[in-house]
C-alpha cells in the first residue's frame, strides 16, 4: 500500500527517539541464522555463536537432575506466580551460589547481602543498569565485552566508557582501570563498572586471584578518594560455575577483609548470576542480582528498590525455575547429583579448550588468553 520509505516514516511517527535507533537483528542470532542456512544447503558449518553448552553430538547439554525436578514439579509450582522479589528459598540459594563456602565467613565478619530474582542473568543486568547509575552517565566496561551490554545500557539512558581487556603482557590492565575510575569520578555522581568474570564472554578469560585483589583495591581506593561518589562493582558471573575458581570473588573479598582492607561506605559490590547457565534451563529464564555491603540498612533499601523495579518491568520472575532449583539444593543427595553432572560438563569444556589451544598453537593461530567457561576468541578482520 505504501512505499518502503513512506511506510518507515509512518512507523517512526509512533516511535520515540530511542526506539527509532533500533535497527536489524541481534548480531549473535543473525549469525546463528546464517549457520542454519549453511547447514540447510549442505555445507560443513560449525555453530560458533550459541551461548549455551552443547554435547558432542550437537544436542543441547541438559543437567538431567534439573530436568527431572522441573518435570516432576507440582502443578501449583508451575502455574502460580512467584513473590515479586522471588521465592525465599531460591533467594537464599542464590546467595550461596554466588558466595559459595565463603558465605558463612563473610556473614561472620559483618558483610550483609540481599538477592532479587530476575528473568535470567540479563534481567539481573537490567536491575543494575536501571538503578545503580544516573541516566546520561557512562558505565565502565572492558573494550571486549558481550555485545548486548550496549543495548541494556542504552535502554536505561546510559553511555559506555571502556578500558583495554588486556595490557601488553596479556594480563589485567590495572593502570587503565584506575585512570578510568578516576576520570569518571570527576564528572559523575555514580560510577558503575561491569566485569564479566570468571569465564569471560566471549574470550573465556578469567582473572587470577592476584588480579581480583588488584581490582578490589582499585575500587576501594577510588571510593575512598571520592567520598561523594557512589561506586558499584558488578561482577557478571553468568558462567562462574564452569570456572576453576567459581567463587573466587567471594574468596578474594574475604581474604582482603581479613588482611585489613577498608570497605568504604560508598562502595557496593553486586553479582549478576544466571541459573540458565548453572542449571541448563535457558528457556525458563531464571537469575538473580545478589548485592553485598557491610551496612544492613543499605541492603534493606536495595531490596525494596529492586523488588519495585521488577514489579514495574516484568512483574514476577518464573516460579518453576526458582522452585525446582531451590528444591534440588534443599537435599544433599539431589544437590550432589546436580554437582556431578555439572562437573561432567565442566570437564567436557576443559577438554575442548585444551584441544582448541593445542590446535591453534600447531597452526600458529593467535588467540586471546582463554581459561574457563563456554567461550574462546580469536581476532579476525572479517568474521
Amino acid at each position: 500500500m505504501f512505499g518502503m520509505s513512506m511506510a518507515e516514516d509512518i512507523a517512526n511517527s509512533f516511535l520515540n527517539d530511542f526506539a527509532r535507533t533500533k535497527q536489524g537483528n541481534d548480531t549473535i542470532f543473525s549469525c546463528w541464522a546464517r549457520y542454519q542456512e549453511a547447514v540447510a544447503q549442505g555445507n560443513d558449518a560449525v555453530n560458533g555463536t550459541i551461548g549455551a553448552l552443547l554435547e558432542n553430538d550437537g544436542s543441547l547439554a541438559i543437567n538431567q537432575t534439573v530436568d527431572e525436578f522441573v518435570r516432576n514439579s507440582p502443578p501449583i509450582e508451575i502455574a502460580a506466580y512467584a513473590p515479586l522479589k522471588g521465592l525465599p528459598e531460591f533467594l537464599d540459594f542464590a546467595v550461596t551460589l554466588t558466595l559459595g563456602d565463603a558465605r558463612e565467613e563473610l556473614e561472620s565478619i559483618g558483610v550483609c547481602h540481599t538477592a532479587t530474582a530476575s528473568p535470567g542473568g540479563s534481567g539481573a543486568l537490567y536491575l543494575a543498569a536501571a538503578n545503580y547509575a544516573d541516566r546520561g552517565s557512562k558505565v565502565l566496561l572492558r573494550n571486549r565485552h558481550w555485545g548486548p551490554y550496549d543495548g541494556f545500557l542504552a535502554g536505561c539512558g546510559l553511555g559506555i566508557a571502556t578500558y583495554p581487556l588486556l595490557n601488553e603482557s596479556s594480563g589485567l590492565d590495572l593502570e587503565s582501570l584506575k585512570s578510568s575510575l578516576d576520570e569518571l569520578a570527576k564528572s559523575q555522581g555514580k560510577v558503575m563498572s561491569w566485569l564479566n568474570d570468571p569465564a569471560h564472554n566471549p574470550t573465556g578469560l578469567s582473572l587470577s586471584s592476584q588480579e581480583r585483589m588488584s581490582v578490589l583495591h582499585a575500587f576501594s581506593n577510588a571510593a575512598m578518594a571520592n567520598e561523594e561518589v557512589g561506586f558499584t562493582l558488578l561482577i557478571d558471573a553468568a558462567y562462574h560455575m564452569y570456572a576453576k575458581e567459581p567463587h573466587g570473588w567471594a574468596e578474594t573479598i574475604t581474604d582482603a577483609l581479613h588482611d585489613g582492607l577498608e570497605w568504604p561506605a560508598n562502595l557496593l559490590i553486586t553479582f549478576a548470576i544466571s541459573i540458565s547457565k548453572s542449571h541448563t534451563v535457558y528457556g525458563l529464564r531464571a537469575g538473580a542480582l545478589v548485592t553485598i555491603h557491610p551496612d544492613q540498612s543499605v541492603v534493606d533499601r536495595i531490596t525494596t528498590v529492586m523488588g519495585v523495579t521488577g514489579r514495574q518491568t516484568w512483574s514476577a520472575s518464573s516460579r518453576l525455575a526458582q522452585y525446582s532449583v531451590a528444591k534440588i539444593h534443599s537435599n544433599s543427595e539431589s544437590g550432589a547429583a546436580w554437582s556431578d553432572e555439572k562437573n561432567r560438563l565442566t570437564q567436557l569444556l576443559k577438554e575442548r579448550r585444551e584441544l582448541f589451544i593445542e590446535s591453534c598453537k600447531k597452526f600458529n593461530v593467535p588467540i586471546n588468553p582463554t581459561h574457563d567457561g563456554f567461550f574462546a576468541w580469536l581476532e579476525h578482520e572479517d568474521p
